[in-house]
């Protein structure tokens, strides 16, 4: 990926961890989500080279939260779906933004399995501002076009999804890089970062992701 494809705001830091992670990618975690905070990494029985992972892991996090940042590790099989919208389903497999009723970033980092994809703001369209999409969702409102229907659009979160626009290309976050992402916040000076989470197919190991 050229680096003139990326977006003006993200930007990535490389992280050491993921070489080391295939040597706990073996462990039987069954939720779809496990959260893997310091006490449960600190307690697994791993190999030389797990031991190594585990000491990234803590200290990537130790470094985050030094800079008044709340770091979660998860390994995850497969996120919940949206089965209940139809014109817009709102769950993080859906090209979206982040958005905080207070200044702040994201930070995303993919140590091992398939990463994150992003898409360029002139490269998406609001899904809410396509004409088929928002007349259904104008018809499961009830009601006009007008500041309410917004209101229950901002609610819903239908305003932070996005579809690609031809030709768009996504790109990779890639494995191992520390991703700090534009948030949607009142007041931002640059529009949000869209992103989303990669398909989750039978057979691949779990995702191993920060994020914050």
């Amino acid at each position: 990926m050229s680096s003139s494809r990326l977006p003006s705001n993200a930007e990535s830091t490389p992280s050491a961890g993921s070489a080391h992670w295939p040597a706990i990618s073996a462990k039987s975690w069954t939720e779809g989500i496990t959260a893997l905070d310091d006490s449960r990494l600190t307690a697994l029985a791993v190999s030389g080279a797990g031991r190594i992972a585990i000491e990234i892991l803590l200290e990537d996090q130790r470094l985050i939260r030094a800079l008044d940042l709340s770091p979660v590790l998860d390994c995850i099989r497969a996120y919940p779906r949206d089965e209940e919208s139809e014109a817009v389903p709102t769950d993080v497999y859906s090209f979206h933004a982040d958005r905080a009723p207070v200044e702040t970033d994201t930070y995303l980092c993919t140590y091992h399995g398939a990463a994150s994809e992003g898409l360029r703001n002139d490269e998406a369209q609001r899904r809410v501002d396509i004409p088929e999409t928002r007349a259904k969702l104008l018809k499961a409102f009830g009601g006009e076009d007008d500041e309410d229907f917004l209101e229950y659009l901002t609610e819903n979160s239908y305003d932070l999804h996005y579809a690609p626009v031809p030709p768009a290309r996504p790109f990779s976050f890639g494995v191992g890089s520390l991703w700090r992402i534009a948030v949607d916040y009142p007041g931002s000076p640059v529009p949000p970062c869209i992103h989303r989470a990669p398909e989750t197919l039978p057979g691949e190991p779990p995702r191993l992701l920060l994020i914050s």
